[in-house]
């Protein structure tokens, strides 16, 4: 069930969870910005698997800073950030707030990884360099590095500092997903 078919009762649930984790991060936001809390499926209809709730704060040309929020286990799937005409791409740092998040990216695979793939996804995960970050610790993805990342077993709240975000434009392994706007609650 992508965004434009979900029932206002799945957004407010979507929304409370959202919420709740950032209270639980300990990260104020106003009635505002909680209006702006936008809920991304990326058109698989799988929002408690694969999904983001995000909370952008400013996104000009110069900067990007947003919060993610993912449920237990939830996944924002594998994509880069393309060149896009004299722009390199985006750089953005993630840094942990609350619970713990396994971040993916090129590199020597990890052994025994912690993430939770569903099989008849799994094809569309090809890098297993795994980069596991505990509230408090960040990690900086250059430019144009393939990468994704899933939420543990308490769910997790991501902050991003970046470079302009141009969401749309991302390119997703999975040729399922349809890169549609987030629908804004």
């Amino acid at each position: 069930m992508s965004a434009a078919n979900i029932t206002k009762q799945q957004l407010n649930t979507a929304r409370a969870a959202a919420l709740e984790l950032l209270q639980k991060a300990r990260i104020a936001v106003t009635p505002e910005e909680a209006s702006r809390l936008e809920y991304c499926d990326y058109g698989l209809g799988d929002f408690s698997t694969i999904g983001t709730e995000i909370l952008i704060y400013v996104n000009t040309d110069r900067v990007c800073a947003k919060e993610m929020m993912l449920t237990p286990w939830q996944i924002c799937p594998q994509h880069i950030h393309p060149q896009l005409g004299d722009y390199p791409g985006k750089e953005e740092t993630f840094r942990c707030r609350y619970g713990e998040v396994f971040l993916y990216v090129p590199g020597e695979p990890t052994p025994s990884p912690g993430a939770r793939i569903p099989d008849e996804r799994r094809e569309y995960f090809t890098v297993w360099h795994e980069i596991h970050l505990l509230p408090g610790q960040q990690y900086t993805l250059k430019e144009r590095t393939l990468h994704w990342f899933q939420a543990g077993p308490e769910g997790a709240v991501i902050s991003e500092f970046s470079t302009p975000s141009f969401d749309d434009a991302d390119i997703f392994t999975d040729p399922e997903i349809q890169r549609i706007p987030h629908f804004q609650q």
